[in-house]
């Protein structure tokens, strides 16, 4: 009898750095050990009020199927949204998905064929690879530095990775895992490498109003020479703190990527329907809510920061948005770090979760050293945990002097 087995695509899908170790922050709540899970970037925020109001005032008495690129009142809201963040997309240039994940895979699947190659900058959200893995794509990674915060090298390191079957450029901005926030230069980079190279740019922009200390956001929407290839994907799952409601959007000029994402849309059949009416009512929110979590955040970047500072041979530059630090611990793996804390240290009942560094990596042994941070709790709960952290990185037996000195340059 032929033995059966999984795909090679199944066999080669990478793990989540942000889930992989969960099975053993499990078994650490079971022996009674509390857990802090920095590792994961879910908001601790209230969902706001106006959200369940709707769904109580508008409850259909039949949850039907929506139309696969969404529903005409989201496109509105969304179209309505834009217009207030100076972003020019009308209600027909966006296609509504489940989550930015589906949004992502979307706009990747519409502008490649398998074996082309996506060039994206280098640590990136892990998902990404597990994407251009199902698509059978090829993540080219383009390095970026922890000594200056993660920002865009040159042209010239861009340009050596292009070949003939490079078709886009994939970015977030600001950043995940990295925090960075891309300069008006960096964005001009990219502009020009893909008007030179005929490519198209994916915009990962879910983070847009998570910007620090005064700096402004900057949409690739906005820069009118690309207008033909720039694609945004957004969510509301950290804008609102509706992570579990799934609901993303793509957003596009360019025909052909809308037809395409249409097309692939229209295989799923629809984006959820009554988280679709959830997200309607948060687009009401006025610009007062985004200051108030802006505020928020920035203060927990700070404590953070401060927290870290305390650590010795602990290196991260400031980050300036989203809600998310990649810290350089004194440390040879960070997979083994965080497996250790989960497994075998607890300071006073308690451990810290964090994200190993290596699987924002497409480069094999690259982030070795470093953990992603999410700074989602208040600042009790976030300084606590970060002084559990602190604790067991003393304690650590794996802990060496020379990890953190490599990120210094």
């Amino acid at each position: 009898m032929r033995p059966i087995r999984v795909s090679r695509r199944g066999r080669e899908a990478p793990p989540s750095p942000i889930r992989k170790l969960v099975p053993l922050a499990d078994e650490a709540r079971r022996r009674g050990v509390a857990v802090h899970g920095l590792n994961i970037g879910q908001p601790d925020l209230v969902t706001p009020p106006i959200v369940w109001e709707a769904l109580d005032r508008d409850r259909p008495k039949v949850v039907a199927y929506a139309p696969s690129n969404g529903t005409p009142e989201l496109r509105a809201a969304l179209a309505r949204y834009y217009h207030t963040a100076g972003i020019d997309y009308s209600a027909d240039e966006l296609t509504v998905t489940i989550g930015g994940s589906e949004a992502i895979l979307m706009a990747m699947a519409s502008v490649t064929d398998a074996g082309d190659e996506i060039l994206v900058p280098e640590p990136f959200y892990a998902n990404y690879l597990g994407f251009a893995r199902m698509l059978e794509l090829k993540i080219v990674p383009v390095p970026t530095s922890a000594v200056d915060g993660y920002h865009l090298p040159p042209a010239s390191v861009w340009e050596e990775r292009i070949s003939a079957r490079t078709r886009a450029i994939l970015f977030a901005n600001p950043g995940n895992p990295t925090g960075t926030v891309y300069e008006a230069k960096e964005m001009d980079l990219l502009v020009e490498l893909a008007s030179r190279w005929g490519l198209f740019l994916i915009a990962d922009e879910v983070y847009r109003e998570f910007c620090y200390d005064g700096r402004t956001h900057l949409s690739i929407a906005n820069f009118e020479s690309v207008r033909d290839r720039a694609i945004v994907v957004d969510s509301v799952s950290k804008r609102f703190s509706l992570c579990g409601a799934r609901i993303g959007c793509l957003a596009t000029k360019n025909a052909d990527v809308l037809s395409a994402s249409l097309r692939i849309g229209q295989a799923r059949l629809s984006p959820p329907v009554l988280e679709q009416t959830l997200a309607c009512a948060a687009f009401t929110l006025p610009p007062s809510y985004f200051e108030g979590i802006r505020a928020q955040y920035q203060h927990r970047r700070d404590v953070v920061m401060e927290e870290l500072a305390e650590m010795p041979g602990v290196f991260c530059r400031t980050p300036r948005g989203a809600f998310y630090v990649l810290a350089t611990l004194p440390i040879a793996s960070s997979e083994d770090f965080a497996s250790w804390m989960l497994s075998s240290f607890s300071h006073e009942g308690e451990t810290t979760f964090v994200a190993p560094g290596g699987g924002f990596y497409a480069t094999a042994g690259a982030g070795s050293a470093e953990v992603r941070i999410a700074y989602v709790f208040e600042e009790v709960a976030l300084r606590r945990a970060l002084r559990v952290l602190s604790a067991g990185l003393a304690a650590y037996p794996g802990r060496t002097a020379e990890a953190a000195l490599v990120a210094r340059g």
